[in-house]
């Protein structure tokens, strides 16, 4: 393991309501993952249980108990290959409460290291999930990583919170998927992300289910925001790429960040002891 190198697969796939199919389908791609030289797995959101409202209506007659017993499989797989994954699921709560979207973080040890629970819900998602609301951030080879959920991109906040955390990658799961074809998704989704990285400085994973029609990709995105790699539209398949936080990226606000988080909103004098600069009513 290269101290400050992380080597991610990022991986899409149809995802479906057949909880069996989906794991399946993910303990293939862990497999070649591995054989392929990477240290952690990346899936889409819900990617073992499907996603409810687009695979399935409600969670009225969800099995449970398939699903905890497909996880456990991937849990072990993980275990066998000494490899890290990023599992999209549903978790369930008690009863009474709403499941929560979640993300499994999954160690090379074949133990459950933690779980994100997606913070910001859609309408849609509310009626069926309950929020979380907790970062969860880890560190692989001296890689600090943290974990989001689709609609949690909407939200800057979070990016600038994860930012001062020291976080240098992110780890986002989408399901965008299963539509009738393009959307404003299409325009927006990946752009949003290259937004976040190049104004946070962030490494990121931003991994898409692929059922047909997705609007977007599966990418791999730099520090300064540039896409470095991408999978094929509405295809299956996954890519291996690099993290190396020693190296260095066009970063213009780099210097000026810092200050700028802290409330200070322009990177010259604080106050401007000069009449033409007051009189803004005047050529």
């Amino acid at each position: 393991m290269a101290e400050n190198k992380l080597k991610i697969a990022t991986c899409q796939f149809a995802v479906s309501g057949d909880i069996k199919a989906n794991a399946r389908r993910i303990c293939q791609y862990i497999r070649r993952a591995k054989d392929a030289g990477a240290e952690i797995v990346h899936f889409p959101e819900c990617a073992v249980s499907g996603y409810v409202g687009t695979d399935f209506v409600t969670f009225d007659d969800f099995d449970w108990q398939l699903l905890r017993e497909q996880t456990g499989r991937i849990i072990a797989l993980a275990g066998e290959l000494k490899i890290w994954v990023v599992l999209g699921s549903v978790h369930e709560l008690s009863r009474g409460n709403k499941p929560h979207n979640s993300l499994y973080l999954i160690g090379p040890s074949g133990k459950l290291i933690d779980r994100y629970d997606k913070r910001f819900c859609t309408p849609g998602d509310l009626r069926r999930h309950t929020p979380g609301s907790r970062s969860v951030n880890f560190k692989i080879n001296g890689v600090k990583c943290s974990l989001l959920i689709c609609f949690d991109l909407r939200f800057p906040e979070l990016y600038r919170h994860l930012y001062r955390e020291n976080v240098q990658c992110i780890f986002q799961s989408f399901y965008n998927a299963r539509q009738s074809g393009p959307s404003v998704h299409t325009y927006i989704m990946r752009q949003t992300m290259q937004c976040h990285a190049g104004t946070n400085y962030f490494w990121v994973s931003m991994s898409n289910a692929s059922g047909y029609y997705a609007p977007y990709p599966s990418c791999f995105i730099q520090p300064d925001g540039k896409i470095a790699a991408q999978l094929r539209s509405n295809h299956a398949g996954f890519m291996v790429n690099t993290v190396d936080t020693e190296q260095s990226f066009y970063d213009p606000s780099g210097p000026y960040r810092d200050m700028a988080i802290r409330g200070r909103l322009n990177n010259g004098p604080e106050h401007i002891d000069d009449p033409r600069s007051l009189d803004t009513k005047h050529l």
